[in-house]
């Protein structure tokens, strides 16, 4: 019996050891640790889908992270609202020998607003604990389970899902009760990735090991167009006490017209009647909407919530002008019915907003789609599009927030897949022109005129609402190859109706010139030089992309310092490639002793690849070295 006790014993404390050290970090292998900031251990989702509103999610996610970049891939939060409720939550913390240093439970995370205070959004909270780690490498195991009555909008799952982070193990289980409730499901980048799937009746799964970390490169795609991962819906569901049928945009759109916009732009009589004073004797509806959207404009401020936090039904329009604040969402449907009042129609849009470009996928109709909520108003066969939430931006102008890329607009008649206005190549323009005299010191002074249109005036008409300091050292930045600038008078004229902005600057800097015995050498491109040349890479693994393009025209003329000759002076040259085009061309008038130059870049938009990329940086080194020339003068 003694025998059996002590081999009972010991069978009891090597399961506990070997237990523990399950998430050790000590002999991880080096195709994991290569190019990683942070290994994800286990990635695991069980998702039972036990009816048309019924659902709950299982996940268990651990990661070792490796130094303080890779902290961010250990996160600890998850959202509830109403139709959502956390069953299980908690945390477990393990030394680099994977020891349990640190459990984690439910009463110890902070629960805080998904609206930052803001009462409108009581509803959507989440769970968050924020570990501070006290050394490197530690190990973080977070579990947590929920239930839900919304099943309109099935998480994605990304097998991979960011740079600089390998996956030891990705674990997908789906079930489902009954055919009607099984899901859609679209592959997307799985092709190099050693799958095993199982897909029977009642229950379908992934599962992938040992996928290397990959770091970021110049210009590739977005990272959701590299990723392997997974896209789901039901085409029957339940979200927000609403019954669904959906196959495609148009059912989809239509339904959330239907369900979550239809009755909920009702105004106050008080408010509606100023509307109506607004535009009298207006006849013109795109006059009409530029009149509406100034006002929502003035009259309204934006808070920030995510659509997918706040969800995808807008609070009233009546709330919205009760408290004349709103997210995104809340404010397109508020001015979408002061449009109404007026006999302007405008559809509800939704839309993956961001300076990186993000298509809704054509062929897949999900609510998971969208980050952000805008108008589209037909007028003459066209959309005009309007982001509610900007209180500067003209009318019709979105800037490089929601630019040209595929939306989902929502009208009566079901939803459309439509491209939002592109700005691109010469629609980003900038003209310089100035005029400056450089001294025998060498010494600069004078006047640039700066006009920018496209994403260009969205980059620099911010700067009329910006104090002296602030602009000062904006062109301070902007001309960083001019030491010892002083930034004189300053105007600038902002036309909203042709989008057009303009700048009038005067300048100087004294030791611009380099003097070296009787000559003088200096940079004959002091205001527009562009020295970007795109990282290098010995093996680039992805292919690379140049989002929008832009324009760039030059005109300077140099007054020249007295008793000076010109010695030399850089050559002529133009170069038009698939990627753009580069031209300088610079004279002397000797009669005036000046020099007139000229300069064009224009950088075309494209999706290259990876093959090309040398040819790229190589077009970009052409402009670089161009741009950098100099003028040496001798004295005569």
């Amino acid at each position: 019996m003694r025998f059996l006790f002590l081999l009972s014993s010991l069978c009891c404390l090597f399961s506990s050891s070997a237990q523990e050290g399950v998430y050790q970090s000590l002999l991880l292998d080096k195709t994991l640790t290569e190019n990683a900031d942070a290994i994800v251990r286990l990635d695991q989702m069980e998702v039972n889908i036990v009816s048309q509103d019924q659902m709950t999610y299982s996940a268990k996610k651990v990661v070792t992270v490796l130094n303080k970049s890779g902290r961010k891939y250990a996160r600890t939060v998850v959202g509830y609202d109403k139709e959502t409720k956390i069953k299980k939550l908690e945390a477990f913390v393990y030394d680099k020998l994977g020891k349990e240093v640190e459990h984690i439970k439910k009463k110890d995370f902070e629960d805080v607003s998904a609206a930052d205070g803001f009462s409108l959004y009581i509803d959507d909270r989440l769970l968050y604990y924020d570990y501070k780690p006290s050394q490197y490498p530690y190990t973080l195991e977070f579990i947590y389970e929920i239930e839900t009555t919304d099943t309109g909008a099935l998480r994605p799952w990304y097998f991979q899902s960011s740079y600089m982070t390998s996956i030891e193990k990705s674990r997908y289980s789906l079930k489902y009760s009954s055919n009607a409730l099984k899901p859609v499901v679209k592959e997307v980048n799985l092709a190099a990735l050693e799958i095993v799937k199982s897909d029977e009746t009642g229950h379908l799964s992934y599962s992938v090991d040992n996928i290397p970390a990959f770091k970021p490169e110049s210009l590739s795609p977005g990272l959701g167009k590299i990723v392997p991962k997974l896209l789901l819906r039901l085409p029957n569901f339940h979200y927000k006490g609403h019954n669904a049928a959906v196959d495609d945009w148009k059912q989809l759109g239509a339904w959330m017209d239907r369900e979550l916009l239809q009755g909920r732009t009702s105004l106050p009589e008080a408010t509606m009647n100023k509307a109506k004073k607004l535009v009298e004797g207006v006849s013109d509806d795109l006059e009409k909407a530029k009149i509406i959207y100034k006002y929502v404009q003035d009259n309204t401020r934006y808070i920030s919530v995510q659509i997918g936090i706040g969800g995808f039904q807008p609070i009233r329009a009546i709330d919205v002008d009760r408290v004349k604040y709103g997210d995104c969402k809340g404010l397109s449907n508020y001015t979408k019915a002061l449009l109404e009042v007026v006999d302007v129609a405008a559809y509800y849009t939704v839309i993956e907003a961001g300076n990186n470009k993000v298509d809704f996928d054509t062929e897949f109709a999900d609510l998971r789609q969208g980050n952000h909520a805008i108008l589209a108003i037909p007028y003459k066969n066209t959309y005009y599009w309007i982001d509610c939430t900007s209180q500067v931006h003209p009318f019709g102008f979105v800037g490089d927030f929601t630019d040209d890329r595929m939306a989902l607009v929502v009208t009566p008649e079901g939803g459309e897949i439509v491209k939002t206005v592109a700005y691109l190549n010469e629609q980003n323009l900038q003209l310089t022109k100035a005029e400056y005299a450089l001294t025998a010191q060498g010494g600069i002074s004078g006047e640039a005129r700066i006009a920018t249109e496209g994403v260009q005036y969205d980059n620099r008409f911010r700067l009329e609402t910006q104090n002296r300091e602030d602009v000062v050292d904006h062109y301070k930045e902007y001309w960083d190859n001019i030491n010892n600038l002083t930034i004189g008078n300053y105007a600038f004229e902002n036309d909203r109706d042709a989008v057009v902005f303009k700048e009038t600057v005067a300048f100087e800097a004294v030791n611009y010139a380099s003097i070296s015995g009787d000559r003088i050498l200096f940079g004959v491109n002091a205001l527009n030089k562009n020295s970007y040349i795109p990282n290098r890479y010995r093996n680039r693994k992805q292919p690379f992309e140049i989002q929008r393009g832009f324009l760039d025209e030059d005109a300077f003329l140099v007054q020249l310092p007295e008793g000076y000759a010109i010695e030399a002076l850089p050559k002529n040259q133009e170069t038009d490639t698939e990627f753009g085009r580069y031209a300088i061309s610079i004279s002397h008038d000797a009669e005036s002793n000046t020099l007139a130059y000229k300069r064009s870049l224009l950088v075309r938009k494209g999706a290259y690849s990876k093959e090309k990329y040398n040819l790229y940086r190589d077009f970009r080194k052409q402009v670089a070295r161009g741009d950098k020339s100099q003028v040496v003068l001798i004295k005569k």
